[in-house]
């Protein structure tokens, strides 16, 4: 990438003409807000990505904003993305659907960074930023939305910051366009620290952006990044996180599946017998789940996050219609051919009197913050195997469309297993779990482990590569946990039993 400064504002509407309509558009939002900074400096793809370069953003320009000091708000530099939405409208970059829908990806991404005292001048590290995400998206094709989180492991300039992470919000400023391809809207990319990230994970994204807002050292209203800030918002003012414990006690976690290491077995029968359409042993070749069961799954998944009186399971014969979303975008855990539901196999759901979970130390962890942050709110939590196409969720009694029961607790339909826990076997699972809970541990006692993360806020899917806290636990490996009357055992077995499954 290079700098560059484009065209002065009159010439601009001069050529306004034959400048690229998306490109126009954004470019007219931003000279409301900047009217006396038509030039402002930018950095650019110096080979665009269309062209096959390797930046997917054509440009990001970078405004001086010069705060407001009675709302509260600092002086900052302003960076806005170009190129996340179509800019071009001729299919070099992304697929023209026409002007009702999202232009492109549908947003574009914004940083605002505190200006430092005799700073003259932006620094262009957030461009990188912006560029690695953007990156993401267009390999992924998995879009950021509003409350999102994104674990980045490392400073965001670099430096020895404590700002390491990111959420994700509205721009206050600039308001969503209209353009010849459809509307693109501004999310802002906001730094955090670890414990912030972490406090985003266990409650939800948009309660920390809150709590954030009301904090002047950590962003204030606009949420501006200080990559200075050395201490977390729970560090300046303690109180806040009661409030942090008293939303995950109150409203539960937004955390509705991850993907991670887990298989599962059928106690109930036999393993030599020919019909067992498990395929979930360790060391057995895994079946793949079916098309239905995928849409399903990812259905489970997206509803997790809303906020309904009753939580609901689609069912299985539910198709999604193509006019839902544009087919050229993904938005879950299927390919692309995917999008649509095709006919099938059919594979029947079997009622089990008995199942053996299997879990590595990781994913264990996340049993208490399942059980007492989804199941105890009328929710449900989904485990997607990163070794195949197992899959597990866990089923409140207030969860409609499931097809596990209250009769007929354990329930599978091919490699896809739903339990079905009472809220007086939930409460009685979290003392026998106690170990595994981590919310009780000091900040400094965490760890920290990267997966691929499924995540709805809202109606849209998102999969990303975030980490998730964890306590080690202080008992051997492997740890068995059993109640017999249930005729339920979990295990939590070493990374090396899913690594190597035939050993």
């Amino acid at each position: 990438m290079d700098e560059v400064r484009p065209t002065t504002g009159a010439q601009a509407h001069g050529l306004a003409s034959i400048f690229p309509p998306g490109l126009q558009a954004i470019y007219g939002e931003c000279r409301r807000l900047y009217p006396e900074q038509a030039n402002p400096l930018q950095v650019t793809a110096i080979v665009k990505y269309w062209l096959g370069g390797p930046d997917p953003l054509d440009y990001i320009s970078m405004y001086r904003n010069i705060g407001n000091q009675p709302q509260d708000i600092q002086e900052h530099w302003h960076y806005v993305s170009f190129g996340l939405s179509d800019l071009y409208g001729d299919n070099r970059v992304h697929e023209f659907t026409g002007s009702d829908g999202p232009s492109g990806f549908g947003f574009e991404l914004t940083f605002r960074l505190k200006r430092e005292v005799g700073e003259t001048a932006p620094p262009t590290w957030p461009a990188e930023l912006m560029q690695g995400l953007a990156r993401y998206v267009f390999q992924s094709e998995n879009t950021f939305c509003s409350g999102d989180h994104v674990s980045w492991h490392s400073p965001l300039d670099n430096s020895e910051s404590r700002i390491q992470h990111m959420l994700l919000t509205e721009d206050p400023q600039i308001q969503p366009v209209q353009t010849p391809f459809g509307t693109v809207s501004f999310l802002q990319i906001v730094g955090v620290c670890t414990e912030e990230l972490q406090a985003a994970q266990q409650w939800n994204g948009q309660g920390i952006l809150e709590l954030l807002r009301g904090v002047h050292m950590a962003g204030g209203p606009w949420l501006i990044t200080d990559m200075r800030r050395g201490e977390t918002i729970f560090d300046i003012d303690p109180h806040l996180q009661e409030r942090v414990d008293q939303g995950i006690e109150t409203e539960g976690s937004n955390l509705s599946g991850v993907s991670a290491k887990c298989v599962w077995d059928d106690l109930s029968r036999p393993p030599e017998d020919e019909e067992d359409t498990r395929s979930i042993c360790i060391g057995a070749q895994p079946r793949r789940l079916s098309d239905k069961d995928t849409e399903q799954i990812r259905e489970v998944l997206r509803k997790g996050l809303e906020f309904n009186t009753k939580a609901a399971l689609p069912p299985i014969s539910a198709q999604r219609h193509g006019h839902e979303r544009p087919q050229s975008r993904k938005d879950s855990l299927e390919s692309e051919s995917s999008a649509a539901i095709v006919p099938h196999e059919l594979v029947r759901t079997r009622q089990l009197e008995s199942v053996h979970l299997k879990f590595n130390q990781e994913s264990g962890t996340l049993l208490p913050l399942c059980l007492r942050g989804r199941l105890l709110h009328g929710r449900h939590f989904t485990y997607k195997s990163i070794n195949g196409d197992t899959a597990i969720t866990f089923v409140s009694t207030g969860v409609e469309g499931a097809f596990a029961t209250e009769e007929h607790p354990y329930a599978a339909h091919g490699p896809w297993l739903q339990i079905l826990l009472t809220e007086e076997f939930v409460e009685q699972m979290l003392g026998d779990l106690q170990e595994l809970n981590t919310r009780e541990e000091k900040r400094n006692q965490w760890c920290w482990f990267p997966f691929r993360l499924s995540l709805f806020y809202g109606s849209t899917f998102q999969l990303l590569n975030i980490s998730v806290p964890f306590r080690p636990l202080q008992t051997k490996l492997p740890k068995e946990y059993s109640w017999p009357e249930k005729k339920l055992k979990i295990s939590v077995l070493p990374d090396s039993v899913f690594d190597n499954p035939l050993q």
